[in-house]
């Protein structure tokens, strides 16, 4: 009989994990509880290869970006905040084209009109190769989640989406032109990380969009409102880089060899609502990549209401998690939103209480239904931060108390020791065997289950 370490959510990384014994996806989805993104951090950049203004006003050092967007340096008190308060996986983003090999040289400054001269991005690419200082930096952010016993989600983020500078584009076009690079980036990060354990997931892409900058689904932006021969290129060229991604992840082995990981839809839609027929096309056009290793898969959407209608809201959302399941579930992998919030005036003035409703009921439902939810950057914003402390306290008690009911996170805040006999069955501290232990994440015959 030995002792075996009990934890709650927030003190997973006492647990020892190799590469053989990872936990599954779906044991992933459900130990990570509720989630938050570091966003507006590692994820700044110019956006505008018209006006890179970090790259010509800046001298370029990773909290240069870092604080570029109005956060601030990021300090491991931040992340040790979210997890007294029952949040237990951090998704950091971060984008990667500004570190890499470009030298922004063709950027100068016009001074009779005070503007920058463009990014001549085929004359000065951004190459294969990420830069060290970034990397180092990047790395400390993750240690700071995964020190915490946290589940740490690392991606590639404003690479993608509408802004000119996004280089990953959802067509078969250029997905043969970026190929190569994108490969290379991930078996950077892949081997930077290879050593960690499984509370580090890695998510292949963020926001990938068509040429057009489709969202709701590809090719929406075409003049007919559109087209099945970019929206078939479009849904290929997804599935591709998600293979890519798999692939060059899994070849550099180690834990890499069984870490759970993250794809995501076209432009991460999630099929919500039912105004046009094509809303559900990038869930049913989505597939799941070929693995070496069954179980190790996720999928990722994201998820913008309008909450003006509360009531329609929430049926919206009754629909959204049905067609995540249909299309998605369906397929062998679970499903995370990896970015969730409301797009009527980010939940403030008139509608802040709809905003509360809705957010306890969002988790709730996507809880019942084993969906994992990352809430986007919002509950402590800017200075905030530098506390550390919540500045949308009642925000953050809706989406906690969502998850582990009206009491919160603290009344199930309970570490404790136990033993195992060599045929499971549980003993808690005073030696009595229990099949029914206290609310918790256990292991038992080698295996973490949570007991609710």
């Amino acid at each position: 009989m030995k002792k075996l370490l009990f934890f709650v959510c927030g003190l997973l990384a006492c647990i020892n994990s190799k590469g053989a014994d990872f936990e599954t996806a779906n044991e992933a989805v459900k130990n990570m509880c509720v989630g938050w993104n570091l966003g507006n951090t590692l994820d700044s950049n110019s956006g505008d290869i018209n006006n890179m203004w970090i790259e010509y006003w800046s001298n370029r050092t990773p909290s240069d970006y870092e604080t570029s967007w109005g956060q601030v340096i990021t300090k491991p008190e931040l992340i040790k905040m979210m997890k007294d308060a029952g949040f237990n996986a951090i998704r950091v983003p971060v984008t990667w084209y500004p570190h890499m090999e470009a030298t922004f040289n063709s950027v100068k400054l016009i001074s009779s009109t005070n503007t920058l001269t463009p990014w001549d991005r085929a004359n000065d690419p951004i190459g294969t190769k990420i830069q060290e200082s970034w990397m180092q930096r990047v790395h400390e952010v993750v240690d700071y989640v995964i020190s915490q016993g946290m589940y740490c989600i690392l991606n590639i983020h404003h690479d993608t989406g509408s802004a000119n500078t996004a280089w990953l584009i959802a067509s078969e076009s250029d997905y043969a032109k970026q190929k190569d690079c994108f490969e290379a980036i991930w078996q950077q990060i892949a081997e930077e990380f290879k050593d960690y354990d499984e509370h580090l997931l890695f998510e292949g892409y963020n926001e990938m969009l068509d040429s057009y900058h489709s969202w709701n689904y590809a090719s929406m932006a075409t003049p007919s409102g559109y087209d099945n021969t970019i929206a078939t290129a479009a849904y290929n060229a997804i599935n591709n880089y998600a293979q890519s991604f798999v692939d060059v992840v899994r070849a550099t082995g180690g834990n890499n060899s069984q870490r759970n990981l993250i794809v995501t839809t076209y432009g991460a839609c999630s099929g919500a609502d039912t105004w046009s027929p094509h809303l559900q096309d990038p869930l049913r056009n989505m597939k799941r990549p070929s693995d070496k290793v069954e179980n190790h898969l996720i999928f990722e959407v994201h998820s913008y209401l309008d909450i003006k209608d509360l009531s329609k809201a929430k049926s919206i959302v009754d629909q959204m998690i049905l067609s995540l399941k249909s299309y998605l579930v369906a397929k062998g992998a679970p499903v995370i939103i990896g970015e969730w919030g409301t797009s009527t005036e980010n939940g403030y003035g008139l509608y802040r209480q709809n905003m509360l409703s809705f957010a306890r009921y969002f988790v709730e439902k996507t809880k019942a239904n084993d969906i994992g939810t990352f809430y986007w950057m919002g509950l402590s914003d800017g200075e905030h931060r530098s506390v550390p402390e919540f500045n949308q306290l009642d925000l953050k008690d809706a989406i906690i108390k969502g998850y582990y009911g009206d009491q919160g996170y603290t009344a199930i805040r309970r570490p404790s020791t136990y033993q195992q006999s060599a045929n499971g069955t549980i003993y808690n501290l005073n030696g009595t065997p229990t099949s029914q232990p206290d609310k918790g994440i256990y292991i038992q015959n080698g295996k973490k289950f949570i007991a609710k």
